[in-house]
């Protein structure tokens, strides 16, 4: 299934996208699509429903992030072996964790917005994971188990506020409409394998990334697997894995987002993001 939610930002109601691609209203199914509605019973529940019996929505709503009450936004740096090296770093020993805020969140076609002070935004097309169920201390030979489903995440990050003002990568990672998260969560037994999917952005029509997830340095098991013996795993928690090589940074010369810039990105099968670079304004 593809799970979505539309509309307004904060009035955003339930929906799928059926078999044709169009989207359907899931209001009188379920209240919302939340940590609640992700576990292998409860989807389950959902796959069993005749897609041609709900309210078909028409025209373009937006899309909001596709899953509400996000618990945790975790992210994993420098995960893909090249990307690694346009960066200057070497290849980590342990997958390296950081936190994106809850309030960065955003919907897949929102406006991103420069934050005050932004000298280096940059873009980073990611695989994004959705836990399903509780996860606490499990084996990589288990860690699939408990997710729910994928979608595409681009963890924008202001290089300065990361790399040079000294502390965690966090305060790069977290500002305002830096997490854009969707169009759709795709359930796991629709994604045959996560380990070889492709991987794309484009900066105003220009192609910067072209990845796969075939080159991550650790896996999706193994990520959901390490994080879990630090951390419980809530349903609802989303992981963004890394980014392919391409980002603003490691270009010669650097390039960064600035006002007026568009961004389009994807992942095979787990559909397509579009965002417009916006100054901040008090």
């Amino acid at each position: 299934m593809k799970l979505v939610r539309y509309g307004r930002p904060g009035k955003e109601k339930p929906g799928l996208i059926d078999e044709e691609g169009k989207l359907r209203d899931l209001s009188g199914v379920v209240q919302d699509i939340d940590g609640a509605q992700l576990s292998d019973k409860a989807l389950r529940k959902l796959a069993k429903i005749d897609e041609k019996t709900l309210p078909l929505v028409r025209g373009n709503p937006r899309f909001g992030v596709p899953l509400a009450k996000v618990g945790k936004f975790i992210g994993i740096g420098l995960n893909y072996a090249d990307h690694a090296a346009e960066s200057g770093m070497p290849i980590p020993a342990e997958p390296i964790v950081f936190m994106k805020a809850i309030t960065c969140l955003n919907g897949p076609d929102d406006n991103v917005v420069l934050p005050k002070g932004s000298k280096k935004t940059d873009w980073e097309v990611e695989l994004g994971v959705i836990i399903g169920t509780r996860a606490q201390y499990v084996s990589e030979a288990d860690a699939l188990k408990h997710v729910a489903g994928y979608c595409v995440v681009n963890d924008i990050s202001e290089r300065s506020f990361q790399l040079e003002r000294g502390g965690q990568w966090d305060k790069g990672k977290g500002c305002d409409t830096f997490g854009p998260v969707g169009p759709w969560l795709v359930t796991r037994d629709e994604v045959i394998d996560e380990q070889d999917l492709d991987l794309y952005l484009e900066v105003n029509g220009k192609r910067m990334q072209t990845g796969n997830t075939q080159t991550m340095i650790f896996t999706v098991a193994q990520i959901v697997s390490y994080l879990s013996q630090f951390m419980t795993l809530e349903p609802g928690d989303v992981i963004a894995t890394g980014t392919p090589p391409g980002v603003g940074q490691g270009r010669k010369p650097q390039r960064f987002l600035k006002k007026g810039d568009s961004m389009r990105l994807g992942i095979a099968g787990l559909g397509e993001q579009q965002q417009d670079v916006v100054a901040w304004t008090a």
